[in-house]
């Protein structure tokens, strides 16, 4: 940290009495950090504006079963990499037509939640596992698309994590030691 930089708070934001300009902008510096360049905060205010006044409870929710699913999903991903199915023991190593239906799969509700890199590199997989480029023009052959995946699943994780963190300062509750 530069003698420029702020300090950076290890609270947690209170936004129980901020009108809603201020909580949301509160909830883009959580911890010091801004999150727009991860979050796209216009769409995830959409989803907390279905909370009712006074509880947090609908959104806690869908962040919950998104944080669930997504770890769900990654599981399921490296099984499709490596051939290890503990949920179909049929599939094989490198299933490019699995690994493309997890990355439309998830893509869709990091989408809802305005998650902006892991619903890009959701979009990614889904592509590279139809042997199509990251724009959706046919692309490479199985073994590139297959490598490019692992990265693309690896940076997604890295950016899983740092939504993860965002959402445990937001709803605490989530953050209980399962994930």
């Amino acid at each position: 940290m530069s003698a420029a930089d702020p300090p950076v708070s290890k609270k947690p934001v209170d936004t129980s009495e901020a009108p809603a300009e201020d909580a949301a902008v509160k909830i883009a510096t959580v911890g010091a950090v801004d999150v727009s360049d991860f979050i796209d905060l216009e769409t995830f205010e959409q989803i907390r504006e279905m909370d009712d006044d006074d509880s947090d409870e609908f959104s806690c929710a869908i962040v919950g079963g998104f944080l669930d699913q997504a770890e769900e999903t990654f599981i399921k991903m490296e099984a499709a990499l490596h051939g290890s199915f503990p949920f179909a023991s049929h599939r094989k190593a490198g299933d490019l037509d699995q690994l493309s239906s997890l990355g439309h799969f998830l893509k869709g509700s990091s989408a809802t939640l305005g998650l902006i890199k892991v619903k890009d590199y959701c979009e990614t997989i889904q592509h590279l596992g139809s042997n199509k480029d990251d724009t959706g023009h046919v692309g490479p052959d199985h073994k590139e698309c297959l490598s490019k995946i692992k990265n693309a699943l690896a940076e997604m994780k890295i950016e899983y994590k740092r939504v993860r963190v965002y959402f445990y300062k937001i709803y605490p509750i989530l953050d209980d030691g399962s994930r």
